[in-house]
């Protein structure tokens, strides 16, 4: 599924190798099951424009994908405020 770009009724393709041409690392430790993702692309037109497209997996409704790109803004952002304490 994808989004934010003109070219929605282009076909789409599945992008695991194009992430992975990025080199684009997670952290997912032993036991750790990845259950969905959104994929936010800086795509590069042939004329040389530039436009956003937004891939995610499916099953994902578009509350949990506003979710994953909030928290997303705010790790990139670090305007995260640490939970105080009891004490």
């Amino acid at each position: 599924m994808s989004g934010w770009d003109e070219n929605a009724q282009t076909p789409t393709r599945t992008i695991g190798d194009i992430v992975d041409s990025l080199g684009i690392e997670a952290t997912v430790r032993e036991g750790e099951l990845v259950a969905a993702a959104v994929v936010l692309l800086k795509v590069i037109e042939g004329n040389g424009d530039t436009r956003l497209s937004l891939a995610y997996s499916d099953g994902l409704g578009w509350i949990e994908r506003a979710g994953m790109l909030r928290v997303a803004e705010t790790l990139e952002t670090g305007s995260a405020v640490a939970p105080r304490g009891d004490g």
